[in-house]
């Protein structure tokens, strides 16, 4: 499952630097998560870097409406990379 980053996003700019897919970028008027490139880091850390960097409590939580087993983060991830 990617990622979203909720309102209550403060643009502190925490999450964008450690994602290993580069899957955050600026957006209008808080950081937004690409589900085609977020993997939560599988393939890359133990869990999502972009949350525990960031000050803001459960502002990064799961997608709902992009649900992935981790095989298929995994295979993404691989793709990213390859």
């Amino acid at each position: 499952m990617a990622l979203i980053i909720m309102a209550n996003c403060t643009a502190c700019d925490a999450c964008e630097p450690v994602c290993p897919n580069e899957a955050i970028s600026v957006g209008d008027p808080i950081y937004r998560i690409d589900p085609f490139k977020c993997t939560e880091c599988v393939g890359a850390d133990d869990e999502p870097q972009c949350a525990l960097v960031c000050p803001e409590m459960e502002c990064i939580i799961p997608d709902p409406d992009w649900v992935e087993a981790p095989e298929q983060l995994q295979e993404k991830y691989d793709q990213l990379h390859g």
